[in-house]
């Protein structure tokens, strides 16, 4: 699929348009918040996984008060980051894993969250869509953070056709040009939870349904 680049530009003024108003995914909130500090980055990005941004954000913002560097955490009982990050998804894996992370950034890292993928793959319970949108919004380097809604979008759109994020990952490397690849996955993101939603997704009101080929959807609003 060839997208002139100016087309993208388009593309996300249109869907920006749309989301005017509404509330940034939880990592975008935090990066802000804390001015895009990576260690924050990370730790939020690690708790939002299988958990609804609400949830993600309130328990970010509890767990982020109480130990805002990696010898804080790790400092803190793991029982202790249990209660704070409760009712977060798998919340006591994800509380025995931010305090190895705590370790080893401490460790192997001298307190830094490194901006590299791979050594960021090598921490634990960190995957793809973690690592890149550390990289994105911690680092300022350009990487595509794939997660659900931005694969569900963007098979929809037809700009890939792909079957796993990291599928998508590397297809969108190929037709999205490198200036978007770090914006791409917050207006998704945003755009998957208040439009096009997994389920009967709001086309009546998406700017790009005339152009869209709407894969995959069998019923929308």
């Amino acid at each position: 699929m060839d997208i002139p680049p100016r087309d993208w530009e388009r593309i996300l003024h249109l869907l920006r348009g749309r989301l005017e108003g509404a509330t940034l995914p939880s990592v975008s909130i935090v990066a802000r918040e804390f001015s895009q500090d990576p260690f924050r980055i990370l730790v939020s990005t690690i708790l939002s996984l299988r958990t609804k941004d609400k949830v993600t954000l309130e328990a970010s913002q509890r767990l982020l008060k109480r130990a805002p560097t990696p010898k804080d955490l790790l400092d803190l009982p793991e029982e202790e980051i249990q209660s704070l990050i409760y009712p977060v998804g798998f919340y006591r894996v994800k509380a025995k894993n931010l305090k190895e992370i705590a370790r080893q950034l401490i460790d192997r890292f001298e307190g830094s969250v490194p901006a590299n993928r791979d050594l960021l793959l090598s921490l634990p319970g960190v995957g793809r869509k973690t690592a890149n949108l550390v990289l994105n919004l911690g680092y300022g380097i350009p990487a595509i953070c794939v997660d659900t809604h931005v694969h569900r979008i963007s098979n929809r759109l037809g700009w890939v056709s792909t079957r796993t994020p990291e599928q998508t990952e590397y297809a969108l490397m190929k037709v999205l040009p490198e200036p978007y690849w770090i914006p791409i996955n917050e207006v998704l993101v945003a755009y998957g939870q208040h439009v096009c939603t997994p389920q009967s997704p709001r086309c009546s009101t998406c700017p790009l349904d005339p152009e869209c080929p709407k894969v995959g959807v069998t019923r929308q609003r």
